[in-house]
C-alpha cells in the first residue's frame, strides 16, 4: 500500500506562484505513473500534468506554459510548479499515482486564486 500526501496549497492572486508538493510512503516513481488531477465545485476531476517512470511529461493545453510538474526520487516527492495563476484554476488539486491495475490518490490541498 501506498500513502499520497498533498500539501502547499492555499490562496494565492491571480498571476501569483504556488508549488504542490506530494510526499510518497515509499518509493515509487520507479514503477508507477504519476500525475496531478484537479476538481472544482460541481464538476468532474480533470487531468492536469502527468509524468512517467522516465520522467517524460504531458500537460493539458490549459496549463501548459505555466505550470511544471517534476519530481524527487530521493525524497520520493512529486511537485507541481504552477505559475500565472488564474481563477479558473481553483479546485481541490489531487496527486495521483499508477501502476497497471494499482493505483493511489492523495487527500487532495486546495488551491484558491483570487483577489
Amino acid at each position: 500500500q501506498v500513502q499520497l500526501v498533498e500539501s502547499g496549497g492555499g490562496l494565492v492572486q491571480p498571476g501569483g506562484s504556488l508549488r504542490l508538493s506530494c510526499t510518497a510512503s515509499k518509493s515509487i516513481f520507479r514503477s508507477f505513473v504519476m500525475a496531478w488531477y484537479r476538481q472544482a465545485p460541481g464538476k468532474q476531476r480533470e487531468f492536469v500534468a502527468f509524468m512517467n517512470v522516465d520522467a517524460n511529461t504531458n500537460y493539458a493545453e490549459s496549463v501548459k506554459g505555466r505550470f511544471t510538474i517534476s519530481r524527487d526520487n530521493a525524497e520520493n516527492t512529486l511537485y507541481l510548479q504552477m505559475n500565472s495563476l488564474k481563477p479558473e484554476d481553483t479546485a481541490v488539486y489531487y496527486c495521483n499515482g499508477r501502476r497497471g491495475l494499482e493505483q493511489y490518490w492523495g487527500q487532495g490541498t486546495q488551491v484558491t486564486v483570487s483577489s
